[in-house]
């Protein structure tokens, strides 16, 4: 019940998965944020604690806001969040558990010691926010810290070798024009081969990195994919190809936001969550008791060609499933439709695969096509192209006045073919997709369908 948003700190700790999320305690509408605090051993059954953090320091006397957590070498967690002190400004805390022996770690304690990084004269203090999981290279820990200054937006970056005394590097990690306020800065290393997650930690030659930012402005967030120079200035460097900006690569293109990644020793594996915000008003919220949810985890690696992520729902998600309705050998012709009977339940986990014959009819893809969003625009569902539309009509009515369309549709590009994913977000409907390898035709979806 009540609101919740941005989710904070997730990690993996002696056996127990632990996720915390911004949450108001007295109301569905944003305000008097603390740390909720849930626990789980499969990330699917979660248990509700106590609050984690709430204000109640000079430091966050005025709100407990977003940040990260970091499991230390020697089996420590260690939270860093952003605190509102009494001067409006947002300065970067921590806080370790009280008890280590607590197996949920209930308990969370302020050192006496924070805040421990404070935006300098040259810095907005307003904007200066959502610290970053740690990592450490060589002798020193680093996180980054998201801001802006006027329009362009700034991955600040800090060095620590005790892990309580930070130092703002002389440049930032990171810094794009025209982009506005970065929040929820996520930086993170991917292997270059396999499925396998990473330790934050982790650098070498078989190692890219990561940098997720969400943007105040646009409430859309996009990633690059790079390279990572910590002895030469300490600087990441966007990879060929990747835009920078308002139009980059996104998690998801439907209403998910201020996302967060963690490290998952027990399976090796990299986990995503996000926060999904609800479309209805606030006096609807009110009425209703709750707003916003935290979407299902997904497992994120690096795609073979290094120019993007690929993500998939954990696999513990299938141990949700019910009533198993199955087709197969359906021959689907242009024009037709293919009714799935007999799903009667309020969700439903599709898995769904097509093969195309050939693709000599796919129409050409034109290269000032760079924006997935508007060419879905261009070809909707409705438009008939050489190679589809072909998908789901799903939450149809039964003579198809209305319906949410997940489609494909395939281009001829100059060396290969290009596969376009569309759908209608107006619903809440949550997808991923895979197409095949070389020299073979299939495309396979996966759709979450809640009515």
């Amino acid at each position: 019940m009540n609101w919740i948003n941005d989710p904070n700190g997730p990690m993996y700790y002696n056996g127990i998965y632990h996720l915390f999320y911004q949450y108001n305690p007295k109301g569905a509408v944003w305000g008097n944020i603390v740390w909720a605090h849930s626990e789980s051993k499969d990330m699917v059954n979660w248990e509700a604690l106590e609050p984690a953090i709430y204000p109640s320091e000079s430091f966050d006397i005025n709100g407990c806001w977003s940040g990260s957590a970091t499991v230390l070498p020697e089996n420590k967690p260690v939270i860093f969040y952003t605190g509102i002190d009494p001067n409006q400004y947002q300065v970067q805390n921590y806080a370790v558990p009280e008890n280590l022996s607590d197996p949920y770690l209930r308990k969370w304690v302020k050192p006496a010691d924070n805040p421990i990084v404070v935006a300098d004269e040259t810095m907005n203090k307003t904007a200066f926010r959502d610290p970053t999981t740690a990592w450490k290279i060589g002798g020193h820990w680093r996180m980054v810290v998201a801001s802006r200054r006027k329009q362009r937006g700034i991955a600040y970056l800090y060095r620590s070798r005790g892990f309580r005394k930070w130092v703002k590097a002389k440049h930032p990690l990171h810094s794009v024009p025209n982009t506005g306020m970065f929040e929820c800065a996520d930086f993170f290393p991917v292997s270059l081969s396999g499925d396998t997650g990473l330790d934050n930690s982790a650098f070498g030659p078989n190692v890219k990195h990561v940098l997720k930012v969400s943007l105040d402005l646009t409430r859309y967030e996009y990633y690059t994919i790079g390279s990572y120079f910590p002895e030469a200035r300490d600087k990441y460097v966007v990879g060929k190809g990747f835009v920078d900006g308002w139009n980059g690569l996104r998690f998801d293109y439907g209403n998910f936001y201020a996302s967060k990644t963690f490290f998952d020793p027990s399976k090796n594996r990299r986990i995503l969550w996000g926060w999904t915000n609800e479309s209805d008003t606030a006096q609807d919220d009110v009425q209703k008791g709750w707003a916003g949810l935290q979407a299902i985890p997904r497992k994120v690696w690096l795609d073979p060609s290094g120019k993007q992520l690929l993500q998939w729902p954990i696999e513990e998600i299938e141990t949700l499933r019910g009533q198993n309705v199955q087709l197969s050998n359906q021959e689907l012709k242009s024009g037709e439709h293919i009714e799935v009977k007999a799903i009667t339940a309020a969700q439903a986990d599709v898995d769904i695969t097509f093969s195309i014959p050939n693709l000599d009819k796919a129409e050409p893809f034109d290269p000032s096509w760079t924006n997935a969003q508007d060419l879905c625009g261009l070809k909707g569902s409705t438009v008939q192209g050489g190679v589809g539309p072909f998908g789901l009509l799903t939450l149809a009515s039964e003579k198809l006045e209305e319906y949410t369309p997940v489609f494909f549709r395939v281009f001829t590009g100059l060396y290969k073919h290009v596969v376009l994913l569309c759908s209608d977000s107006g619903r809440l409907i949550t997808r991923w997709w895979r197409v095949s390898g070389p020299g073979e035709k299939h495309a396979s979806l996966r759709e979450y369908i809640h009515w």
